[in-house]
């Protein structure tokens, strides 16, 4: 089966509404500004996604919506709930919670994310750059306290350096790091069905940036296997922006950039969900081939969708300004023709949403 019901026409609801299947190998652009559905909606399409294909899924989820995907809402038609509860769905978690952990191997980074994370500039740290790039090229376990002794035992100035350095940032602290146990990246190279990373608890802010450059590195590394992936980044805007500042944000920015212009032919496809066009790197937006748009009232975002994506009629984008929750429009490789549609119910508990204002009984 290549089609999935996502929903029905916004001006018919009986009249059920497919996606292609099989056109979820091309970038797909998810955007809807906050309060319109696009989180619930887009687990919508996941949920068929994993109901009618192979295609795995990997899921950076910063804010814990979708850690319960495996789980079936009680009212969900029991031969769904249980083709998902029987598919292989793996959720790590970030923070000081229980369950299997977000964790990454410092080792396994490029040279130049190694140094991106310690803050060295290849050139204005070329002495602290040089002793990393050998020290990397020898190491096979990562041990931190011996590294550090190493370090300072050798009486090298730019070893020292390197050694405070690491130690003054707090790197070597960070949750991310494996310590001797697993990597995400092992099992997302096994490809389960669905691999969901919750990446918001962690305590310092390039954490989970640091975690999806070691994910997307490692999936472009092994790229000449294609084996088909699906990369869905919720709040793209994080880790895909326009403006990177910090060198761990230009890392990953380019990495992303490299997957959206030649990622296709190794099966790596983008599905990208933010709130606002403006907000993601122009060289990767203009890489996606379907487009799902939900209420956007920003008269700029409008105008950047429009002169994005010519396959949509600017009418037809400019009624995103008066779409109800829950309304979006379709358009691109994997729909016949640019459609309206009202969202279909959810088959798996979302696991976030807003906080409720206390009132008084």
């Amino acid at each position: 089966m290549t089609d999935l019901t996502i929903g029905s026409m916004t001006d018919d609801a009986a009249a059920s509404v497919q996606l292609d299947a099989r056109r979820f190998n091309r970038h797909t652009f998810w955007c809807g500004q906050s309060g319109s559905g696009k989180t619930y909606a887009l687990g919508v399409v996941l949920e068929q996604l994993l109901l009618h294909t192979e295609l795995p899924l990997l899921i950076l989820d910063p804010n814990a919506d979708f850690v319960r995907l495996a789980q079936a809402r009680a009212d969900a038609p029991p031969e769904h709930a249980a083709r998902i509860s029987q598919s292989d769905i793996r959720v790590f978690r970030s923070g000081h919670g229980e369950g299997d952990k977000v964790h990454a191997r410092y080792i396994d980074l490029s040279p130049a994310a190694k140094a991106a994370v310690l803050q060295i500039d290849p050139i204005a740290d070329a002495e602290e750059y040089n002793v990393l790039l050998h020290w990397a090229l020898s190491v096979t376990e990562f041990d931190a306290d011996r590294m550090l002794r190493d370090f300072r035992a050798s009486g090298d100035p730019a070893h020292i350096r390197l050694a405070n350095r690491m130690e003054n940032l707090q790197v070597l602290e960070w949750d991310l790091w494996s310590r001797g146990a697993h990597s995400v990246v092992d099992v997302i190279d096994e490809r389960p069905r669905a691999t969901v990373l919750d990446l918001g608890g962690f305590d310092h802010p390039a954490e989970p940036k640091v975690a999806a450059l070691a994910v997307l590195e490692a999936l472009w590394a092994r790229r000449e296997s294609r084996r088909p992936l699906l990369i869905v980044i919720d709040e793209a805007h994080n880790i895909c922006s326009p403006e990177p500042r910090t060198a761990v944000e230009r890392a990953l920015t380019e990495q992303l950039v490299q997957i959206a212009a030649e990622g296709r032919k190794f099966g790596l496809w983008l599905f990208l969900s933010t709130q606002r066009p403006t907000k993601i790197h122009p060289n990767v937006l203009s890489q996606c081939d379907n487009l799902g748009l939900m209420r956007v009232n920003a008269p700029r975002d409008i105008a950047e969708l429009a002169d994005v994506f010519g396959f949509v009629g600017e009418d037809d984008i400019r009624r995103a300004q008066g779409f109800a929750q829950g309304q979006a429009l379709f358009a691109g490789g994997f729909i016949t023709q640019p459609t309206f549609v009202q969202m279909g119910e959810r088959l798996t508990e979302e696991a976030g949403g807003d906080v409720k204002v206390p009132l008084r009984s």
